[in-house]
Formats: structure tokens, sequence, C-alpha cells
């Protein structure tokens, strides 16, 4: 079992950089993969990032890719999402998961936080 918990969210204008946090309790999250998503008002949810337990592996959606980084700390059982040169299109609720890699770069997880509210003011 693994509880997430986002963070970091705010107003930022465009332009502008915000990094988000995910806490993470239990003990698998180590060894889980872990991606960033978000859904903006009226639209599906959208992947946004993934990273692999020992970090070695990154992906990213073509949107938000050189903009974005994810990075996590096993020993924090934190990951984060390092937003640099936002945008007004990068509005949403962001929300972090757990699960395998194939599967969250795919839009599915097994374990979901409740997200935290981005919103980059043009």
């Amino acid at each position: 079992q693994v509880q997430l918990v986002e963070s970091g969210g705010g107003l930022v204008q465009a332009g502008g950089s915000l990094r988000l946090s995910c806490a993470a309790s239990g003990r698998t999250f180590s060894r889980a993969s872990m991606g960033w998503f978000r859904q903006a008002p009226g639209k599906e949810r959208e992947y946004v990032a993934a990273i692999t337990w020992s970090a070695g592996t990154t992906t990213y959606a073509d949107s938000v890719k050189g903009r974005f980084t994810i990075s996590r700390d096993n020993a924090k059982n934190t990951v984060y999402l390092q937003m640099n040169r936002v945008k007004p299109e990068d509005t949403a609720v962001y929300l972090c998961a757990a699960g395998l890699l194939y599967q969250l770069r795919s839009g599915v997880g097994d374990y979901w936080g409740q997200g935290t509210q981005v919103t980059v003011s043009s």
C-alpha cells in the first residue's frame, strides 16, 4: 500500500518556475515507478512524466519535454516535478501516481494522490 500527497502548487506567471513534490508513505515506494499527470477543467487526464525506481529512466510527454524535469529521492520517499518556462496551457491539477512504468505511460497507476493546483497566468 502506498499513500501519496502532492504539494507545491500555486499561481505562477508565464515563463516562471515551480517545483511540485509528492510525498509517499508505504514500504514499496522505493521499488515503484512514479509518474506525474495533470487534468485541466473539461479535459481528460494527461500523462506528464514518469521515472523508474532507480531513477535510471525518465520519460516525458512531448508537451513538457525540455521544460519539466522529474526526479526522486528515495531516502525522503519523495518525487519531484521541476516546472520551468511554464505556459498558461500548463494550468491544471497535477497528480502523482505509483505503478509500473509502462502502465504509467499509458495513464494507469496503482496508487494516486489527490492533486495540487497549478495556475499559470499570462
